[in-house]
């Protein structure tokens, strides 16, 4: 298998993992707010000297695309792209809630052939960044932007069991009551998950443009006014 950097930069969460052969070779993360532009480049330079020190080559880099944190994930592209480009390796783009499903699917016991996972990133108010996908991993419901209400998700939840996670369910948690939904906590797009999503993509030659790849936003980004100090 190859030998691949992870960027995770979507949430308040700044994580990067060097993976190989199934493996997680060194790992950082910090989940202390929106440092992301202060401490990304140290995590990056701790896996790369770990490649150093074991006399390893990188074959490719990957990044979590989104949606999300606007500032975080430019950030997180624009190291991606300035290590693809000087290490001359190609890059990897990874969905983010996609990325959510897949860190449920290996870290509980899914008995159930028929559940839909649903990721949720919180997008201030009622609003979330939403998907569906059902255990094979195939998109249901594409990525969008979602204002949550009593009837969201109605559609699938008369019929299947669904599983809300990420930073957004809480919302959902309040308006959803259906016997179908459960909700499970603790779960947030870390790098170290990313490498399963990495690895298919890598042996599938699926490789972002340096020039023209931009983070997966969903929707434009508003500016708000900065309150006042006194």
């Amino acid at each position: 298998m190859a030998t691949i950097l992870n960027i995770e930069t979507s949430t308040d969460v700044c994580s990067v993992a060097l993976t190989s052969d199934g493996a997680v070779l060194e790992h950082y993360e910090e989940f202390n707010g929106r440092n992301h532009a202060v401490v990304l480049s140290g995590f990056i330079k701790g896996a790369l000297d770990h490649l150093r020190r074991h006399e390893m080559s990188l074959d490719a880099v990957a990044v979590s695309l989104g949606p999300g944190s606007y500032t975080g994930l430019r950030i997180g592209l624009s190291e991606g792209k300035g290590l693809a480009y000087a290490l001359n390796v190609p890059l990897i783009g990874v969905d983010t809630l996609k990325l959510m499903a897949v860190s449920v699917m290996f870290s509980h016991d899914i008995d159930n052939p028929d559940v839909l996972f649903a990721p949720m990133i919180d997008a201030r108010r009622m609003e979330v960044y939403t998907a569906v996908y059902n255990l094979a991993l195939e998109t249901l419901a594409s990525p969008a932007p979602l204002i949550l209400d009593e009837m969201s998700y109605s559609t699938w939840l008369s019929e299947r069991e669904v599983l809300f996670f990420g930073n957004g369910s809480d919302k959902a948690r309040q308006l959803i009551t259906s016997s179908n939904a459960r909700f499970i906590e603790g779960i947030t797009p870390l790098a170290v998950d990313m490498q399963a999503l990495a690895d298919k993509a890598y042996r599938e030659h699926e490789f972002l443009s340096l020039a023209y790849s931009v983070p997966t936003y969903l929707k434009d980004f508003q500016a708000t006014r900065p309150k006042p100090l006194f």
